[in-house]
């Protein structure tokens, strides 16, 4: 390469080639001219920022930030209404089912006591089958030694009602106190009346008597 010393600068003068003669503009790592736009857009997206920011401390004081609804939010709060509706609907389905087991609770049991309930009807007919009849046969026996005694207390029956007795003696042993002898278990009201009549406190049943009632006088 040809040169020549610069006798002012006291420098090496070298002949001027393509390097020393770049084109206009950077070059090589230098950037070129940005525009407006590139170079504010830093500045917007900061200020954006401090805006939204702003806002959320602002909904976060003030209370706010609970009435703003999110898609989600909505989406769960179907999600539950729906669950509500079926919680809703199941305990209605158990409520009925819990009224009609209930009710045929209350059918069954009134069912199992109907019996129970046609239990007085039987024993209004078991006390009418043993209700006094005085039309029975009723004999009175006088064992004490009053003449007419057996006539009188027969009179004292006929006055209370009864229509079928007869005044007689004694035939065979004699009980040491007075009594109502009976034959069978119908006949055990008729001689309970007739002890009541006649002021006998022992009723008993004897089957082997000779009449339904036997009334025998010891005093």
């Amino acid at each position: 390469m040809a040169h020549k010393r610069n006798e002012r600068t006291g420098y090496d003068s070298y002949t001027r080639d393509e390097f020393d003669n770049p084109p206009a503009g950077p070059m090589g790592v230098h950037r070129g001219t940005r525009s407006l736009a590139s170079r504010t857009m830093p500045y917007f997206v900061v200020l954006l920022i401090a805006v939204l920011l702003g806002f959320l401390a602002w909904a976060l004081l003030s209370g706010a930030a609970s009435n703003i609804r999110m898609p989600w939010t909505a989406a769960s709060s179907s999600t539950a209404s729906s669950s509500a509706s079926s919680s809703s609907a199941s305990s209605s389905a158990s409520d009925t089912s819990s009224s009609s087991t209930s009710a045929s609770d209350t059918e069954s049991s009134s069912a199992s006591s109907s019996p129970s309930s046609s239990s007085p009807s039987s024993s209004s007919s078991s006390s009418t089958s043993e209700a006094v009849n005085k039309s029975t046969s009723v004999r009175v026996i006088n064992g004490t030694s009053v003449a007419g005694y057996a006539a009188k207390q027969k009179t004292v029956l006929n006055n209370a009602g009864f229509t079928n007795v007869v005044a007689a003696n004694p035939t065979g042993s004699l009980p040491t106190a007075s009594v109502v002898w009976y034959q069978n278990e119908t006949d055990k009201a008729t001689a309970e009346a007739v002890a009541s009549s006649l002021g006998i406190s022992t009723v008993t049943q004897m089957t082997s008597v000779a009449a339904p009632v036997v009334a025998v006088l010891m005093q």
